[in-house]
């Protein structure tokens, strides 16, 4: 007979879990609710897994919630099982306090319970949601905000946890693209920098003892790397230093506009960010659009979540245009930053009165180039460090190697 494992609330609101046999799972949750049981999940035991057995009647509590931060994947999970409790029937109140019992982060489930208290004192979802702001972003407070409004919550939540796994998928792309080079770059720092400030100056103590006259090159080297043996704490402090003060100053109001700009054109990475960019504009505001957000309040989210100043002032700007009874595709193309094409479907879109459609299937589109360039990126990058490398520590090789070579044609 196979073994499930269960998930439950009692009569108190209690979270409890075991380990039961029984004919399939309808069966195990025919029992348990005989028992008075609200039954969350119940899932079948694997052989071989180490679960814990318990006896009937008796079940342990549910294990302490993960530290760390929540994640978009948490929310993508937390939207669905939502979606799903909804369409379930289950009032909001009861969904939540199930969902607090279940998720895996301490810091969310703590949040989840705020927001089960909220609700009981009758607030709606979305007030709730507002006092978390750190956690639920404008976009989901605005969505669910008009799925109160229409009584589409269960779709509206559907639709989230869609733009959600979306936009993860799409970040997880870009960060892999960029992960690889980044830390193959900050390792062969890491390894020139030690061998010219450690390793060199042994040898360059050898080729001392020689008396030797030695090549242009090993000089040179040996030059840097005495340099560096001496001042290589101060050296570092600075490196250190800048990259600090470049980092804030890009994350100020007075250098994130213009370092945002020159991302946007910087030669390999700036068509995959350009690409990026207008890929989430457009899937925001069909997401919002389609869940019936108005407008203004849909453009304005569309600019607080782009994640880039310069297409946040365009978007604002076409704010101020929109209130002035202009359409989106017209301001759109004054522009310098979306591509004919967007603008040429956008204004399509608006004509035929399917906006929301066009901009998905900009989004789409915008996403099977990211996919492409990122494959390209990673192709061309692989080479580049290899070479590079090769020249580096190759030339270093070859310049300690010179004086050997040197002294061994003067004994010949």
């Amino acid at each position: 007979m196979p073994s499930f494992e269960y998930w439950v609330k009692d009569k108190s609101g209690k979270d409890l879990k075991g380990v039961q046999d029984a004919q399939d799972a309808q069966d195990l949750v025919r029992q348990l609710k005989a028992q008075d049981y609200l039954v969350v999940r119940v899932e079948q035991v694997k052989k071989g897994s180490s679960m814990l057995s318990v006896q009937k009647g008796t079940v342990p509590k549910i294990r302490q919630g993960k530290s760390g931060g929540i994640k978009l994947d948490d929310l993508v999970i937390f939207s669905r099982q939502m979606a799903t409790l909804v369409a379930a029937g289950i009032p909001l109140i009861q969904a939540l306090d199930i969902l607090a019992g279940q998720v895996d982060k301490e810091k969310f489930r703590k949040i989840l319970w705020r927001m089960h208290s909220d609700v009981q004192t009758g607030k709606s979802f979305s007030e709730a949601m507002q006092a978390h702001q750190k956690v639920f972003s404008a976009l989901f407070i605005h969505m669910v905000r008009a799925g109160e409004m229409s009584g589409k919550l269960q779709e509206i939540l559907d639709r989230v946890a869609q733009y959600f796994e979306k936009s993860s998928a799409l970040q997880k792309k870009v960060k892999s693209a960029v992960m690889y080079p980044t830390a193959v770059s900050i390792m062969a720092f890491m390894i020139t920098f030690f061998m010219l400030a450690f390793v060199i100056p042994k040898f360059a103590t050898i080729f001392e003892g020689l008396g030797a006259k030695l090549p242009m090159p090993t000089q040179i080297l040996i030059t840097i790397s005495n340099y560096l043996a001496v001042n290589w704490w101060w050296i570092l402090a600075v490196l250190g230093g800048g990259v600090f003060l470049f980092r804030k100053f890009i994350s100020s109001p007075l250098g994130r506009l213009p370092w945002d700009s020159f991302t946007l054109r910087m030669p390999i990475f700036g068509p995959i960010i350009l690409k990026v960019a207008i890929s989430k504009f457009a899937r925001t505001l069909s997401t919002l659009l389609r869940s019936g957000v108005a407008i203004l309040a849909a453009l304005e989210i569309v600019s607080r979540t782009s994640g880039n100043a310069r297409i946040e002032k365009v978007i604002t700007d076409l704010m101020g245009s929109v209130k002035r009874g202009e359409s989106i595709a017209g301001p759109l193309e004054k522009n310098e930053i979306f591509p004919s094409m967007v603008v040429r479907m956008i204004a399509i879109g608006e004509e035929t009165g399917e906006l929301e459609e066009m901009l998905t299937k900009i989004a789409d589109f915008y996403d099977t180039q990211v996919d492409t360039a990122v494959s390209g990126l990673t192709s061309l990058i692989e080479p580049l460090i290899v070479a590079f490398l090769g020249v580096v520590i190759g030339g270093i090789v070859i310049a300690m190697f010179l004086p050997i070579l040197t002294l061994t044609q003067a004994i010949k």
